[in-house]
């Protein structure tokens, strides 16, 4: 008897990033993805995810992190995708990220994506950038460790830069670069079904 694929659980923090997630499945007609939105910052991320996982019939699913970061890096631009280097599910990412993103002039990024439970600017995002880090958000982490800890075999995260060092979001172009980071956002839902497909999962 063959085995069925584990199911894909998209998880985000806030309700527009949904939306950018909710649209991008309408337009590819995936009906086999779950897409859970945690609530802002760490401690409703790891406990939405555990939750999601242990409780609601999805104990074998991939899960990809997801939604909106600061980049830390210099020349970053909002629309700009960081993928978090911490498993080897990364790289089947990064591809399908590239492949998508292919002369639409957005870079994929891989590298450390660090943890806060606020927003960060100024001296604070340096601060971060000095330790390597190429980016940061509030839930990513989170979401990792508690799908870690609930058994799943597959675990990535992928973040659409919305500011940067040189575009931070108090100043003026916040509402352009906000619209730039959803459209991105909506449009990376092909590649993440490509992920699910490709990637080592155990039904393979």
């Amino acid at each position: 008897m063959g085995h069925s694929r584990p199911p894909l659980l998209v998880v985000c923090a806030l309700r527009i990033e949904k939306f950018a997630l909710r649209r991008g499945v309408a337009r590819a007609a995936a009906d086999t993805v779950t897409v859970l939105r945690t609530g802002m910052g760490p401690k409703a991320a790891h406990r939405a995810v555990a939750a999601a996982l242990h409780d609601k019939g999805l104990p074998d699913a991939a899960v990809l992190t997801t939604g909106f970061c600061a980049g830390l890096a210099p020349g970053m631009r909002p629309g700009d995708v960081v993928v978090a280097d911490d498993g080897h599910e990364s790289a089947v990412l990064v591809a399908a990220l590239k492949a998508t993103l292919t002369d639409r002039g957005h870079t994929v990024h891989t590298g450390t994506l660090a943890e806060s439970d606020h927003v960060v600017r100024g001296a604070e995002r340096a601060a971060l950038a000095a330790t390597g880090a190429i980016a940061v958000d509030m839930e990513s982490a989170a979401m990792r460790r508690a799908a870690l800890a609930e058994g799943a075999q597959c675990v990535a995260a992928a973040r659409v830069v919305v500011d940067t060092p040189e575009y931070e979001l108090v100043r003026v172009g916040t509402l352009r670069t906000g619209i730039i980071a959803f459209r991105v956002l909506r449009d990376l839902v092909p590649a993440f079904l490509e992920w699910h497909r490709t990637t080592a999962l155990p039904w393979r």
